[in-house]
């Protein structure tokens, strides 16, 4: 089911651990090589997290939810736009650390796994292929810079979300729409997506309020 990276890592959950799959309705956790992780770092077993745990905004939409998708940064409400800039920049200085200084400012913590994290900055480094966490901060640049979803408008879960794939049929994506998701994943990781029926790879969740909730890989 999974195919093998050219940085020797495995499919979908190669940063990320166990990632937790949603098929037949059952909860399952994917232990991919080399990664092994029987408990959430809080202590709690991996796959007991329930959608009424779920930060707002991660749920995947219905098969026909078609949101309108946007590129623009500067159509994003101030708060948003200048927390997404704050990110990016953070994560340009290849420093894990840069973005403690943003998740401290957050109120809430985001939530960076589904089973909670100690610190947030040793669990980005744990994730990521490369001991010093460059990796993963590249994919969170990678993630904010694709195109984006204002979903759940008008409801306490109102959120935009990046990549917009995480809230689009993943069946329909037309031929252009393909070449943005090979920007993120491989074409092994599409045809594992394609079985589980949605998108399971890195996204970010920002309020419009400017309230960072996630960045999470899996469902």
């Amino acid at each position: 089911m999974f195919t093998r990276r050219h940085d020797g890592l495995w499919g979908p959950s190669l940063v990320a651990g166990a990632v937790l799959f949603a098929w037949a309705g059952t909860a399952v956790a994917i232990e991919p090589v080399g990664r092994v992780l029987d408990t959430a770092p809080d202590g709690g077993q991996i796959g007991e997290q329930t959608p009424e745990a779920l930060p707002p905004g991660v749920a995947q939409p219905a098969a026909t939810e078609t949101p309108h998708i946007q590129y623009d940064p500067s159509a994003l409400p101030t708060p948003v736009r200048r927390l997404r800039e704050q990110i990016i920049e953070a994560a340009s200085t290849g420093d894990p650390e840069k973005l403690r200084p943003i998740i401290e400012a957050n109120g809430e913590p985001p939530m960076f796994a589904f089973g909670g994290v100690d610190d947030p900055i040793e669990h980005l480094k744990s994730t990521s292929g490369d001991p010093e966490g460059r990796e993963v901060l590249a994919i969170l640049i990678e993630v904010l810079e694709a195109g984006y979803v204002h979903v759940d408008v008008g409801t306490r879960d109102e959120m935009y979300v990046w990549p917009y794939f995480a809230r689009y049929a993943i069946e329909a994506l037309t031929a252009r729409q393909m070449v943005e998701l090979f920007k993120l994943v491989y074409a092994g990781d599409y045809e594992d997506m394609m079985e589980y029926g949605h998108y399971f790879w890195y996204r970010v969740g920002i309020a419009p309020d400017g309230t960072w909730r996630y960045f999470l890989a899996g469902d």
